[in-house]
């Protein structure tokens, strides 16, 4: 039997938890955010918005269901470290191909379980994300603590640098015979694989090109529509994203998803803000004020629009969140622009979101 691996989570208020190493040893910092999903965490270990964060799940059995090579939303882990309640010994799925905790090994992440996720978590919802840090090889809480205080904040840091793909590539990237009727370029944030599976599906040629290609050379590749995809952090930081979409507005239909629709509203002039907590999770209500209807979303984001920050007059609130009235999309009335700050391609998640995509190509088609 494996000797138990002792590991340390301290947080920058001095908050310390002693669990179990399940992962690499070593040691990691970033800002500790909950994730309320109840399946799903290999989309989520794999998403690029977790960059720079520890990421605890609240639901507390992790891992039951393994790990495979299809469900996955980029072409490695992104999260910087990982904090369940209880890691499953056993992986039992006829789709599972590994362990989650050799998956986590051989990845190199630091993780631990065995401590209480929901003191965590109520201590995060209360006080706010904060730094943290999760150590295999210190077992000084207040050592760890000193550099916990000393790591880099979320706020002011671009992590889209880290994640971006470093030259264009087309979608599908294996050989696939349907029809494609329009020409679609995302603009690579941290994308994850389920939107441009999504626009695969609905019959788009996609191009995803880097977060620093500039307007100039995305509008020579003659798209019919752009999609600013989602990705880490704080999107002010992103200064070079900015200026492309101001670029790029007025010139092509746009799509905007999480940090893509948080980078649009500062195309458009306006702020963002730091949410207490964030949102994280495949639950979250969001209501359609066009239809009236509320539809459950998949989110993961620590920033918000502030629409009333927006000069032009002429962009709309169209999604508002039912938990705290953030603002969850918007659009512009004259233009074929709007964007979403949840993820209507879930993955993981319900999909009662995914129509939009349609909704953007109907923007294309002019419908």
């Amino acid at each position: 039997m494996e000797k138990m691996r002792n590991a340390w989570l301290v947080l920058e208020d001095g908050t310390a938890f002693r669990g179990r190493a399940i992962g690499a040893d070593g040691e990691t910092f970033g800002e500790v955010v909950f994730n309320t999903s109840m399946t799903g965490y290999q989309e989520v270990l794999t998403d690029p918005s977790y960059k720079g964060q520890l990421v605890c799940m609240t639901y507390p059995h992790i891992g039951n269901y393994g790990v495979n090579d299809e469900d996955v939303e980029s072409h490695k882990p992104w999260v910087d470290g990982f904090i369940v309640r209880e890691l499953s010994p056993i992986a039992s799925n006829f789709r599972s191909q590994t362990a989650l905790g050799a998956y986590l090994t051989q990845h190199g992440l630091v993780a631990l379980d065995g401590l209480d996720t929901r003191a965590l978590t109520l201590t995060l919802r209360r006080e706010g994300s904060m730094k943290g840090g999760i150590s295999t090889t210190e077992q000084d809480p207040q050592a760890l603590l000193s550099r916990v205080r000393e790591s880099p904040a979320i706020v002011g840091t671009d992590f889209v640098k880290a994640v971006t793909c470093q030259k264009p590539f087309e979608w599908p990237q294996e050989p696939d015979i349907r029809p494609r009727k329009y020409h679609v370029v995302v603009v690579d944030y941290g994308v994850k694989y389920g939107i441009l599976r999504q626009l695969a599906e609905l019959g788009c040629y996609v191009n995803v090109v880097p977060a620093f290609l500039p307007a100039d050379e995305i509008l020579a590749m003659k798209p019919d529509g752009v999609v600013l995809s989602n990705g880490p952090a704080d999107p002010a930081a992103v200064t070079y994203g900015i200026e492309t979409i101001r670029g790029l507005i007025g010139q092509v239909p746009i799509l905007g998803i999480c940090l893509g629709h948080q980078l649009l509203g500062l195309a458009f002039g306006g702020t963002t803000y730091k949410l207490k907590f964030g949102h994280h999770g495949g639950n979250h209500p969001v209501k359609d004020l066009d239809t009236g209807k509320v539809e459950i979303t998949t989110q993961n984001h620590g920033f918000a629009v502030d629409l009333g920050s927006i000069p032009d007059r002429r962009v709309e609130l169209t999604h508002v969140n039912l938990n705290d009235q953030a603002v969850e999309g918007m659009r512009h009335k004259d233009l074929p622009i709007f964007s979403l700050q949840y993820h209507p391609e879930a993955s993981p998640g319900p999909h009662d979101a995914r129509h939009l995509f349609r909704r953007f190509l109907d923007e294309i088609s002019g419908d």
